[in-house]
C-alpha cells in the first residue's frame, strides 16, 4: 500500500501492454469555451440509454411535461429513468434509430419544446454531508444517472458496493483523439467535479482517491490541483499520454500496477472508478437537485466553420449540432459519434444525442483515408503487439469469421475494450474490430437464448408436475365423495333410502330409453318402406308395386283359364269328322277367331297395364314437389312403364308356350269309347275348377286392392300424402276389376261346347284330358312360383 502511494507521489507509474500514438487533433476545440445552444425544434428520447433495461412510460401522446419532470420509472435494479430535457408537449412514441452500430430502431420519444423551458419544482440541498448514504444513492439513482465514459453502466449500482475500497478513481484522460469534452469541463467546472467526487467518497469511503489525467492537458490539471489542494484524500496524478490509457482496466494498472483478471470487477480488487464527466452530474443532481439531461459534446473536425464543445440537451438531434457548428458536407462526408478510434458511423443525422455522447466528428475529405480494399491476413502480428488487452485480435478475427463462439469465449473475446488499435495497425486494412462487435453480438444472442430455453424448461416441468398433483387431488377428491356417497346410501335412514330410489329410477329410466331405442331401431329395420322418410313418392311407389302383382296374378291365372278354353273350343271344331266339310270349317274358323281373341285379349291386358302404370304415375306427379322429387318421380314412373312392357310381352310368349302345350296335348291316339264317360266327368270336373279358381282370383285381387290401401295408409305422412296415396290405390283397384270382368264376360262368350254327336265328345273328352294335364302343369307352377 506504501509502495503504491510512494510511486505515484514520486510521479513513477506502471506501463501497461501496447498502446499507440495517433494524432490527437484536440487543438480544433480544446481552446474554446463550452457554448450554451438554443432549444431545437424536437427532441428524441430513447427510453434506454444505458446498459440494463429501459423503464416504464410514466406519460402519453398528448401529454405536456415540464424540465426535469421524470418520463420514465421501474424498480429493477438496473433500470434508471430518464427526464424531460426541457417543457413541451409529447408529440409521439414510436421506434427511431438510435445512437448504435448496427442502427437499430427502439422506443422513443418525441418531445415539442414550448419554448419556456419551465423546470418541475427542485428541492435544492445546502450540505450534502448531512444526507445519509442511502439518501444519496436514491437521488444519484432517481437523476438518471449512470457513466458518461463510454460504457453506460447505472452510477449507484458501481457506488453502492458492500468491498471495501482501496482506490476510488476518477478517469480525466481522455486519451480519444479529437474529443476535448471533459478537459472543458475540468477547466470550467472542476470544483463542482470535486463536489461529486467528495459526495462518492462519502458514499464509497476509500481509502484514497486517484485523479488519473495525461500530460497533454496542463489547463485541467492546474484547474484539478487548485480544486483538491486543501483535499489530503485526492491525489492528481499525471501519467504519460498513450492511447489508450483511458481504458478502465489500463488505468487501474497505470495507477496501482493491479491487473484485473478476466472476467472479474474492479471492486473485487477495491477499485471503484468514475469518469469526471459523471461527477460532475453527481454534484448537479445531489446539490442542485438537475437530473441527468444535458452534457458537454465535443463537435469537431475539419468538415465544421466552428467546431467547439457545447451543452447539448439529450434528445437533441445530431443535425441540429451540425448546423449549430456550420457543416459544409462534401462527396466523402461522414458523421461520426464518438472519436476516430471508437466511433462509429451514423446512419443519418436524424440519430439524438444520449447520455453516453461525448463526440460528434464531421471529418473533411482529407482527413478521411482513402477506402482501402479489406485483403488477407498477413500475420504480421502488428495487432497483438499493440493489443492493451494482451488478446490475439488475428486467432479472434478468424473465429469471428467462422462463428466459433466457443472458441471466440476461450480467446477472452469480452476482454476486448474496442479500442481500434490493432485496426490503426493493420496493413491488411481488416476492420477488426467490426468483427468482434459482430461476435459479441452473436454470443449475447445465443446466450440469451439459452437463459430463455432453460426458463422454459423449468416452466414446463413446473406445470407438468402441477398438472399431476392436480390431478391426483381431483382423483383423491372424487373417491372420497364416492365413499361418502356410497356410505350415506347405506346408513338405512329415510334420506338414504330415499336417494337409493333416485337411483334406481335414473337407472330404469335409462334401461327403458335404451330398449325403446333398440326397438325402434328394430322396427325400422323390419318395416323399411314405412319407416323410410315420409313421402308421396314413397306412397306411390307401394301402389305401383301392389298393382303390378295384382296385373300378373290375373294374367297367371284367368287369362291363362280363358286361353284354354278358347284352345278347347277350337280343338273341338277342328276334331270333327272329315266327312263333314261344313263342320270342319266351321271349326277352323272357330279356332281361328278364338286365336285372334287370345291375342286381343293380351294386347289389351298389356295396354291396360300400361295405362294403369302410367295413371298411377300421372297421380304421382301432380304433387307440389320439388324440382329434384320431380325428376325422381319421372325416373320411376319409366321404369315402371318399361318393366309393364316386358311384363306383357313375357305373358304373350308364355301363353303361346301353354298352346302349344296344348296342342300336343291333343294329338293323343284316339282312345277307347269306354274311356268317353270318364273324359266328360272329367272335362266336367275341370270346368267347374277353372270356374273356382276364376272366383277365387277375383277374391284374391280384391284383397291384394285392400292390401295395397292397407300399406298405403300405414305411412305416417301428412294428410295431403294420404289422400294422394288412396287415390292412386282406387285406381288400381278399379281397374283390376274392369280388367277381371272382361275376363269374366269373354270366358262366358267362348266356354259352350258343341257336344252334338258322338264322335265330337270323344274327341272332347281327349281335348278335356289334354286340358286338365295343362291345368295341373300350370297350377303346379304357380305354386313353385
Amino acid at each position: 500500500m506504501e509502495s503504491i502511494i510512494n510511486r505515484i507521489d514520486k510521479n513513477q507509474f506502471w506501463k501497461f501492454h501496447g498502446g499507440i500514438h495517433p494524432p490527437e487533433q484536440k487543438f480544433i476545440t480544446e481552446n474554446k469555451p463550452i457554448r450554451t445552444l438554443p432549444l431545437p425544434k424536437e427532441l428524441i428520447l430513447p427510453l434506454q440509454q444505458h446498459i440494463g433495461q429501459a423503464g416504464d412510460l410514466l406519460v402519453s401522446v398528448g401529454d405536456t411535461v415540464l424540465k426535469g419532470q421524470p418520463l420514465t420509472s421501474s424498480a429493477h435494479p438496473m433500470a434508471v429513468p430518464i427526464h424531460a430535457p426541457t417543457s413541451g408537449k409529447i408529440t409521439a412514441i414510436k421506434d427511431s434509430t438510435i445512437a448504435h452500430p448496427s442502427a437499430l430502431k427502439e422506443p422513443c420519444l418525441f418531445i415539442e419544446p414550448d419554448g419556456n423551458d419551465t423546470w418541475v419544482k427542485r428541492n435544492i440541498c445546502n450540505d450534502y454531508t448531512k444526507q445519509s448514504d442511502s439518501d444519496l444513492l436514491q437521488k444519484i439513482s432517481d437523476a438518471g444517472i449512470s457513466g458518461m465514459g463510454g460504457a453506460g453502466f447505472p452510477t449507484y449500482v458501481k457506488a453502492n458496493t458492500s468491498a471495501k475500497i482501496e482506490f476510488l478513481i476518477i478517469n480525466a484522460a481522455e486519451c480519444e483523439p479529437y474529443i476535448t469534452a471533459d478537459d472543458l469541463l475540468m477547466k470550467e467546472h472542476s470544483p463542482t467535479i470535486v463536489d461529486g467526487i467528495n459526495i462518492l467518497h462519502q458514499i464509497i469511503k476509500p481509502e484514497n482517491v486517484l485523479i488519473g489525467i495525461e500530460d497533454n492537458k496542463p489547463a485541467a490539471i492546474k484547474a484539478l490541483q487548485n480544486a483538491t489542494k486543501n483535499l489530503d484524500h485526492i491525489r492528481v496524478c499525471i501519467i504519460p499520454t498513450k492511447y489508450p490509457s483511458g481504458g478502465e482496466k489500463q488505468l487501474i494498472q497505470i495507477l496501482t500496477g493491479k491487473e484485473i483478471p478476466s472476467g472479474a470487477i474492479p471492486s473485487s480488487q477495491g477499485i471503484v472508478m468514475q469518469n469526471t464527466a459523471t461527477c460532475f452530474a453527481i454534484a448537479d443532481a445531489v446539490i442542485n437537485d438537475i437530473p441527468l439531461i444535458r452534457r458537454v459534446t465535443t463537435v469537431t473536425g475539419l468538415g465544421l466553420n466552428k467546431p467547439q464543445n457545447v451543452w447539448a440537451l439529450l434528445g437533441t438531434p445530431v443535425n441540429f449540432l451540425l448546423e449549430q457548428c456550420e457543416l459544409h458536407p462534401h462527396d466523402k462526408q461522414r458523421i461520426i459519434m464518438g472519436g476516430p478510434m471508437m466511433g462509429f458511423t451514423l446512419p443519418s443525422g436524424n440519430v439524438p444525442v444520449v447520455k453516453i455522447t461525448n463526440c460528434v466528428l464531421a471529418p473533411s475529405a482529407k482527413e478521411i483515408s482513402d477506402e482501402s480494399t479489406e485483403v488477407e491476413c498477413i500475420r504480421c502480428g502488428q495487432c497483438a503487439d499493440v493489443c492493451p488487452a494482451q488478446l490475439l485480435p488475428q486467432e479472434l478475427q478468424w473465429s469471428a469469421k467462422a462463428k466459433d463462439h466457443q472458441q471466440l469465449e476461450t480467446l477472452n473475446l469480452f476482454d476486448c475494450i474496442e479500442c481500434g488499435a490493432c485496426a490503426y495497425v493493420c496493413p491488411s486494412h481488416i476492420p477488426l474490430v467490426h468483427y468482434y462487435r459482430i461476435g459479441k453480438a452473436e454470443i449475447r444472442e445465443h446466450k440469451q437464448q439459452e437463459i430463455k430455453a432453460d426458463k422454459a424448461k423449468i416452466r414446463f416441468e413446473a406445470r407438468k408436475l402441477r398438472l399431476e398433483r392436480d390431478k391426483k387431488a381431483r382423483e383423491e377428491k372424487q373417491r372420497k365423495a364416492a365413499e361418502a356417497r356410497k356410505a350415506k346410501m347405506n346408513s338405512g335412514t329415510v334420506e338414504a333410502n330415499n336417494e337409493m330410489s333416485a337411483v334406481a329410477a335414473a337407472l330404469a329410466r335409462v334401461k327403458a330409453k335404451k330398449a325403446q331405442t333398440s326397438d325402434t331401431t328394430s322396427q325400422d329395420s323390419t318395416t323399411e318402406a314405412a319407416a323410410k322418410p315420409k313421402n308421396p313418392q314413397i306412397a306411390a311407389a307401394i301402389a305401383r308395386a301392389k298393382a303390378k302383382k295384382l296385373a300378373n296374378q290375373v294374367t297367371d291365372n284367368s287369362d291363362i283359364t280363358a286361353e284354354v278354353d278358347k284352345t278347347v273350343e277350337a280343338k273341338v271344331e277342328n276334331e270333327t269328322p272329315t266327312e263333314n266339310t261344313a263342320d270342319d270349317k266351321k271349326s277352323k274358323v272357330a279356332a281361328a277367331i278364338a286365336k285372334a281373341k287370345a291375342k286381343k285379349l293380351a294386347k289389351e291386358q298389356a295396354d291396360e297395364k300400361t295405362d294403369v302404370q302410367n295413371e298411377i304415375t300421372e297421380e304421382t306427379a301432380v304433387n307440389d314437389v320439388s324440382e329434384a322429387d320431380s325428376k325422381k318421380a319421372k325416373i320411376a314412373a319409366t321404369i315402371a312403364k318399361a318393366k309393364a312392357k316386358k311384363l306383357a310381352k313375357e305373358q304373350v310368349d308364355e301363353k303361346t308356350d301353354d298352346q302349344n302345350e296344348i296342342k300336343e296335348e291333343t294329338t293323343v291316339n284316339d282312345v277307347s269309347e269306354a274311356d268317353s264317360k270318364k273324359a266328360k266327368i272329367a272335362a266336367t270336373i275341370a270346368k267347374a275348377k277353372a270356374k273356382k279358381l276364376a272366383k277365387e282370383q277375383v277374391d284374391e285381387k280384391t284383397d291384394d286392392q285392400n292390401e295395397i290401401i292397407e300399406e298405403t295408409s300405414v305411412n305416417d305422412v301428412s294428410e295431403a300424402d294420404s289422400k294422394k296415396a288412396k287415390i292412386a290405390a282406387t285406381i288400381a283397384k278399379a281397374k283390376a276389376k274392369k280388367l277381371a270382368k272382361e275376363q269374366e264376360a269373354e270366358k262366358s262368350d267362348n266356354s259352350q261346347p258343341d257336344v252334338e254327336d258322338t264322335k265330337a265328345a270323344e274327341k272332347k273328352k281327349r281335348i278335356a284330358e289334354a286340358v286338365a294335364k295343362a291345368k295341373a302343369k300350370k297350377q303346379q307352377r304357380l305354386e313353385l312360383n
